[in-house]
């Protein structure tokens, strides 16, 4: 709570345009934009130069609405675009996108202190101090600036500001008493080198607008974030265009495509005065350092408070009544640091663009998603974005990266999809609801909204098995054969009736539903708790089988354990003529004997006896099931027959091995000459695995002549399981 007290201190003093719009300008409008652009326009001439900012700002724009949205639709704190993305796509892509995005801000740092000291080293002449020593002590300096403090280093961006558009306005006014209608023409058209596209420059260009995050990142020390960075971040990136647009025909007015491409520096001869766009070039590189030393230990800073690595939790402290990000910044400078000290930073530039860029299409990705499932908690004020223009910019960002630099776009996307999959598999829990959980709901909605049509043929019949366990661990051998039946294949819930009234008992529900999920956790299952109050058991089951699931997944199959006595024959029996009555299959599983380990499979074949197609179906589909678990994969089928003479043998035969030709399910026919069913069934299956028999639930009244029958048929089978179909099973559709 002190941490948030003092986030909320410290977010009381930036506004729009300190917070917001002056990082995000002078980042945006940095050494690409003083001694880069002219090459584009000498390049692309000025009509594909004009094209190239267009497409660039486009995809900001798009980019900026979707950021603005986002910022709208939540209480946003410190952490910038990580904050951002974590709220919505979930811990995983959030923790990726936050340890990506700190180190290509870190690395970002000593990147543009290193342009700052080689303009410095240049002005200074021969007798200079090595680039790396220059590059030391600016480094040195920002750090200072930013561990100060945000306000200390948004008053010295006031200053680098206020040279920018002296720098600018020289330009300006030089530009316009040099342009000539004849160059302007003649620069029109694009004068590509060898080697050289419209790709090329665009790719060459792009860098220079992937500023819009500096003001978000400083998401936590802002008054309010979610008018402050709409506003703050659209004004820089329509200023900025303007900018861009203006000094492209300008460039293309006063020098010829030739003087545009050799010389970087035709600005500072351009200007009205030179001196000013050296300074400019001083206060572009140097703002950027400022921003990104600003920016990075606030990403760590969230990142840390989140606890997704528990190394990292150091950095989630603030220091002051401001909560600065002290030991952030200590690390952050210590990044840049060791960059400035390995010298020349071109191979690692290309991977910090990239960074940005998924930062920038997972943003837009976010939004987009947050759209799409209809999430009713994703009420942005900001109303200037669809689904479309989300969609758009995270395509476009995806093109850019390819464009710019195929082989890094395809590394850092690899390394992302690496880091997503180890965040996830430490299985982090999120403190926060994200859009991973709506976006599997609307899939499930729109799903169980097509299965209604689709479903219900018995071609598409799927074992949907309630399985009436108790708490589970009373017969955890019942829950276990229930998800062997459907495993992969079907929908397994585990229900409990507790009897009682619903007033006295709705605690006792809760905590057996705990339990339940508690027995499915621990026994690995795929199965769905469901716990009822009844005031009786029958009440109970009945309530369970017909409210159980949702629309064509409620439940077509019953599974229960066979009773020891025959005591609770009479109850047991009411359930089977509910189960039937209500039209779900019923499967019963008889034990001799508990296994020791009910997930150890038995040795023996599966032994179906056929006794005409009303259960054999169901049971032949029920065992061909079972064989589908790694478990039961080596255990063979035997479709068994018995016949009262042996005339009939090679008919009965021929029309088994028809039916399983027909079924596509692998078993072996075997037909039985004997005159004493039960006699052949305990000598024949005596050690199978396990022996499906068909039976009739009892009429009322027969229930103890009915257990009796049972259990003589059984007698000293080691596992047997009875099954009524109530149809729906068409093995040969």
């Amino acid at each position: 709570m002190a941490s948030e007290r003092n986030e909320t201190h410290a977010a009381a003093r930036f506004g729009a345009f300190g917070g917001v719009f002056t990082p995000c300008t002078l980042t945006i409008l940095g050494v690409i934009m003083f001694l880069r652009f002219g090459h584009v326009v000498g390049q692309a001439g000025i009509i594909h130069a004009l094209l190239i900012v267009l497409a660039a700002e486009a995809i900001t724009i798009l980019t900026t609405l979707s950021l603005s949205a986002i910022a709208t639709n939540t209480r946003v704190r410190g952490g910038g675009a990580y904050y951002l993305i974590s709220r919505s796509l979930g811990v995983e892509f959030g923790g990726a996108i936050g340890v990506v995005f700190f180190l290509a801000q870190a690395i970002s740092v000593a990147l543009y202190v290193i342009g700052f000291s080689e303009a410095l080293v240049d002005l200074l002449g021969p007798s200079h101090p090595t680039l790396t020593t220059v590059a030391t002590v600016v480094n040195a300096a920002v750090f200072v600036c930013v561990f100060i403090g945000a306000g200390w280093t948004i008053k010295i961006q006031y200053l680098i500001l206020g040279i920018l558009g002296l720098s600018l306005g020289s330009f300006y006014v030089g530009s316009l008493g040099a342009s000539r209608l004849a160059i302007l023409t003649a620069n029109l058209a694009p004068h590509y080198t060898e080697g050289q596209s419209f790709f090329t420059m665009f790719a060459l260009f792009f860098p220079a607008v992937t500023g819009i995050m500096a003001g978000a990142n400083m998401s936590g020390d802002l008054k309010d974030p979610a008018k402050a960075i709409p506003r703050g971040t659209l004004a820089a990136v329509g200023v900025t265009a303007a900018i861009y647009l203006s000094m492209g025909v300008l460039l293309g007015c006063t020098r010829s495509h030739q003087e545009l491409i050799s010389n970087n520096l035709v600005m500072k001869e351009i200007a009205w005065s030179p001196i000013l766009i050296t300074a400019g070039v001083f206060a572009a590189t140097l703002s950027s350092a400022l921003g990104s030393m600003m920016g990075a230990p606030r990403i760590l800073q969230a990142f840390g408070r989140d606890g997704i690595f528990s190394w990292l939790r150091i950095f989630g402290r603030g220091s002051g009544s401001t909560n600065e990000p002290r030991l952030a910044t200590v690390l952050t400078f210590a990044v840049s640091q060791a960059c400035i000290c390995l010298g020349d930073l071109d191979a690692i530039a290309p991977i910090i663009t990239m960074a940005f860029m998924i930062t920038y299409g997972t943003l837009n990705l976010a939004t987009f998603y947050e759209s799409i499932t209809k999430n009713p908690s994703y009420r942005p004020r900001f109303r200037w974005c669809h689904w479309s223009t989300s969609l758009f910019g995270a395509v476009g960002c995806l093109a850019v990266m390819f464009l710019i630099d195929p082989v890094w776009a395809a590394v850092s996307i690899v390394f992302m999809v690496a880091l997503h999959w180890y965040i996830g598999r430490k299985e982090v829990q999120a403190r926060w609801g994200d859009l991973q959980s709506g976006l599997m709901f609307e899939r499930v909605r729109r799903n169980l909204l097509r299965l209604e049509d689709s479903l219900h043929h018995p071609k598409n019949w799927r074992p949907v098995v309630l399985v009436l366990s108790g708490s589970g661990w009373s017969r955890p051998y019942l829950a276990i054969y229930g998800h062997w039946l459907t495993a992969g294949h079907g929908i397994l819930s585990l229900g409990q009736v507790i009897q009682g009234d619903i007033d006295n008992r709705l605690q006792l529900r809760n905590s057996q539903e705990r339990i339940l999920q508690q027995f499915i956790q621990e026994e690995e299952l795929e199965a769905f708790p469901a716990v009822v109050v009844a005031p009786f058991l029958s009440d109970g089951i009945e309530s369970l089988v017909q409210c159980q699931g949702l629309g064509s997944l409620r439940p077509n199959t019953v599974l229960l354990g066979w009773p020891s006595d025959v005591e609770r024959a009479e109850a047991f029996c009411a359930t089977l003529r509910t189960v039937v009555g209500l039209q779900r299959n019923l499967v019963v599983v008889r034990f001799q004997e508990e296994p020791a380990d009910p997930w150890v499979s038995p040795r023996g074949t599966l032994d179906v006896w056929w006794r005409g197609e009303k259960n054999g179906a169901l049971m032949l589909l029920l065992a061909y099931l079972l064989t589908r678990n790694n478990e039961w994969r080596n255990h063979s089928i035997r479709l068994l027959r018995v016949i009262p003479n042996e005339a009939g043998r090679a008919e009965v035969t021929r029309h088994l091995s028809e039916l399983i030709d027909a079924f596509r399910i692998e078993a072996t026919p075997a037909v039985i000459v004997a005159d004493d069913l039960r006699e052949t069934i305990h000598r024949v299956s005596r050690y199978a695995a396990l022996a499906f028999l068909g039976f009739q639930a009892p009429a009322e009244g027969d229930e103890t002549a009915f257990f009796e029958r049972v259990e003589h048929t059984a007698g000293q089978l080691n596992r047997v399981i009875f099954v009524q179909s109530v149809g729906g099973v068409l093995l040969d559709a």
